[in-house]
């Protein structure tokens, strides 16, 4: 059956919400459920998405070859699965109390699998399966994403270089489309591997200063004894082996944007430095007689707790108030699994152009395999990404270099190395963040047995992706919006639950709130910040930030 464009779009109304429908994008927007494509033999089809706005509503949703119909976030174009391995017996997706969803192969006739598991009979899938994203494949050919999705179209604007529609990576263009020409100093906060560089470049590139120079510096990669030279320049003699004056960072990026990743490991004494750069707009090359003003704009980011380090002593108060000018959050890959696909199709397109073959992703003929199978999209999936996009991208270019000339893509010994390595470091870094932070409190949740002698160290903790949302909100209410006390009662780091307030869309964040509201606020509770906390439910400290960005005291 041939349907023209308007029919299609007729078709799809009972389950998917087009973008130019519905309310704009807006914080503590309502979720709801959704299907993305994560592989499709047509690789064109790849991030389209089906939103099932009114699932609740109905008996059921049929999942099959001709319903429901998926279309790209942006635009109204809409078709079914339509592949013809695919059954036309659909399963069936039904709306459970307590956001539960069943699917049900009613008629027993498709062929599926969720999560790598066989769908032989129905199974309930938990509110928080669906919300962490649950993998379903069918008939070995189609690997789509149960998830939870804001409905809203997108706003308006360039894609800003960003792969992906996530909903979390939409609120990251919305963040640097609003601070890009602005002076503002920036802070990057975010798991290692998020593409923290990559926003850095957009915001540069986004703003007026797109014509000057882009200057990215890893803290960590410069020796303490050097990072002030390096930095900010430094006069022939003034240390030995500087046989000539260098301009350092700073002046290399004079009228442009400087990144300055790692910002926790700068030294104390550069701390200092670059706390007078940002109050005072002047740098001191070493062996300098006089100070030199700057106009660059700088760009922060970070994996570390800094607010820890604060309180221990190693980094100032008052620079990272001034680097945190406007905080940025970029989500993990885990928290946006609906752009795997999208992002894997990416780097493959990029590493087969590199060897030669990108034609091996043309399409094959109607009854032949693909060369990208649908099963191994599914795996990378279900992985949870502990190096997040840099990770994806490192594993891609394993799997092309791996089955160059090979009639198909396969999993090799190479590639369950790198996943479980990734796993290994995930665990690493989560034990040294904890280590650090000194906090190895067990949550009120956990049993007060004492451990044994032989337990693991951090016994207690949990997977950020363990807290479900009412947990979050119950602990932040309960601690009267501290994030530190909320960390602790829910037995995760600081870092970790910045990552789930950012992700939690029942979370208003005060940097978020509108500036008449917050006015208002402050002078219905008379300056009073308790009162103003109990009243818009944010972050006490976030919250004296804004009242002071706003001028209000």
């Amino acid at each position: 059956m041939v349907v023209g464009q308007r029919g299609l779009t007729t078709l799809a109304a009972a389950t998917t919400q087009h973008p130019d429908v519905g309310p704009p994008r807006r914080a503590g927007a309502r979720l709801v459920p959704a299907l993305t494509v994560l592989y499709h033999p047509d690789l064109e089809r790849v991030g389209e998405r089906a939103v099932l706005a009114d699932l609740a509503l109905r008996d059921a949703v049929a999942l099959s070859r001709m319903e429901p119909y998926f279309g790209p976030p942006a635009a109204a174009r809409c078709a079914p699965l339509g592949d013809t391995h695919l059954s036309r017996k659909p399963l069936r997706l039904i709306a459970l109390p307590d956001g539960r969803i069943r699917l049900d192969p009613a008629e027993g006739r498709a062929r599926a699998a969720v999560d790598g598991a066989p769908l032989e009979g129905s199974r309930d899938l938990s509110r928080d399966e669906v919300t962490r994203g649950a993998v379903i494949e069918l008939a070995d050919r189609v690997v789509l994403l149960l998830h939870m999705t804001d409905p809203s179209p997108p706003e308006p604007g360039e894609r800003l270089g960003l792969v992906g529609d996530n909903d979390l990576l939409e609120r990251t263009r919305r963040d640097v489309r609003r601070v890009a020409d602005l002076g503002v100093a920036v802070l990057l906060r975010g798991e290692t591997g998020t593409g923290k560089e990559l926003v850095a470049r957009a915001i540069h590139e986004a703003g007026d200063r797109r014509n000057q120079p882009f200057v990215a510096v890893n803290m960590a990669a410069i020796p303490p004894s050097l990072a002030a030279a390096e930095l900010f320049g430094a006069e022939r003699g003034s240390y030995t082996g500087a046989v000539r004056s260098r301009p350092g960072y700073f002046g290399l990026a004079e009228g442009g944007t400087l990144f300055l990743d790692e910002i926790g490991e700068a030294p104390p004494d550069v701390q200092a430095m670059l706390l007078r750069a940002l109050e005072a707009g002047e740098i001191h090359a070493v062996g300098a007689q006089q100070p030199k003003k700057t106009r660059i704009r700088l760009i922060t980011a970070t994996d570390a707790d800094l607010e820890a380090k604060v309180a221990e002593g190693s980094f100032r108060a008052p620079l990272l108030h001034r680097l945190a000018g406007y905080e940025i959050t970029l989500p993990p890959l885990r928290g946006r699994r609906d752009d795997i696909g999208r992002l894997l199709l990416h780097f493959l397109r990029e590493e087969l152009a590199t060897s030669g073959e990108a034609h091996r992703l043309e399409s094959p003929a109607p009854d032949g395999a693909p060369w990208l199978p649908a099963s191994l999209v599914a795996r990378l999936a279900r992985h949870d990404w502990p190096g997040n996009v840099r990770q994806l991208r490192n594993v891609t270019r394993q799997l092309v270099v791996g089955s160059r000339g090979a009639a198909r893509l396969d999993e090799t010994p190479a590639l369950e190395h790198l996943l479980e390595r990734g796993a290994r470091e995930q665990q690493s870094r989560a034990d040294g963040e904890r280590a650090t932070a000194g906090r190895w409190t067990r949550p009120e949740s956990a049993t007060a047995a004492p451990a044994s002698s032989g337990s693991a160290k951090g016994a207690g903790w949990r997977k950020p992706s363990d807290v479900r949302e009412e947990e979050l909100i119950d602990a932040l209410r309960r601690s009267r919006w501290d994030f530190k006390a909320a960390a602790e009662q829910l037995g995760v780091s600081r870092t970790s639950l910045y990552a789930l307030v950012e992700s939690c869309p029942q979370v208003r964040q005060a940097s978020h709130l509108p500036p008449d509201e917050v006015a208002r606020c402050y002078e219905e509770c008379d300056g009073h910040i308790d009162a103003m906390v109990e009243r818009l439910k944010v972050s006490k400290r976030a919250l004296q930030r804004r009242i002071r960005e706003l001028r209000l005291a």
